[in-house]
């Protein structure tokens, strides 16, 4: 069976400058994560929305896709 799982994650510098990523917060749709995805970056350097799908009975999932992109925010994503 395919899942979609929903999340917001935040960002933060670091004493240098960097961006660094915070705690994702799994939302229950789309919708949920742009909505806190965007209060998130109202108190901190930026924010985004995304999605990754896969199957449930599985370990792998599919690539993260972004929803919404606010404030600052790392080039690569390549991670998530």
């Amino acid at each position: 069976m395919r899942t979609t799982r929903y999340f917001a994650l935040p960002f933060s510098r670091d004493w240098q400058g960097q961006l660094l990523p915070g705690l994702a917060i799994e939302c229950a749709g789309g919708r949920a994560a742009v909505v806190q995805a965007h209060a998130l970056a109202e108190q901190n350097p930026g924010a985004i929305a995304f999605f990754r799908g896969g199957a449930s009975d599985a370990d792998e999932c599919e690539p993260a896709e972004i929803l919404a992109s606010f404030g600052e925010v790392p080039e690569d994503l390549s991670y998530l």
